[in-house]
């Protein structure tokens, strides 16, 4: 350990460059997945743009409570059930899961389909009820 400190100081560039680096990168991946919104962007969206709301959680949980109009299609089975929401392609789609973990990997799926504005709600549901907003069951 003592010899890695040593070399980090010694070569605080080439350590600093990596870093910058993996930063980046991490932040080029996390954006395949769609940018990440707030619920109040998601409401402005689907109220001035009519973007779809499509929620990744199991038909258990989107019956206990979800965005009006979303579409529920569990992110298990969303490869196979893109077709269903190929007539939104064009248009703004809205990633909704539980805490936000599932979104990021279904926006890079519909993405390599063709989908071109694909986003995400920061945070998933427990964000949207934490925000205090309204939930149809």
């Amino acid at each position: 350990m003592a010899l890695f400190i040593e070399f980090l100081s010694q070569q605080w560039m080439l350590a600093s460059g990596l870093a910058v680096c993996l930063l980046l990168l991490f932040q080029h991946e996390s954006r395949k997945g769609g940018v990440s919104i707030s619920p109040q962007q998601l409401i402005n969206r689907v109220n001035h743009e009519g973007a779809v709301v499509v929620d990744l959680r199991d038909a258990a949980e989107y019956r206990q409570g979800h965005i009006v109009d979303a579409i529920n299609i569990p992110h298990a089975r969303l490869a196979e059930s893109s077709t269903q929401l190929e007539s939104y392609k064009d248009k703004s789609v809205i990633l909704v899961c539980k805490m936000g973990q599932h979104a990021g990997m279904a926006g890079k799926t519909l993405a390599a389909k063709g989908f071109a504005q694909v986003s995400r709600l920061g945070g998933g549901m427990a964000e949207w009820q934490n925000s205090q907003l309204p939930l149809v069951k």
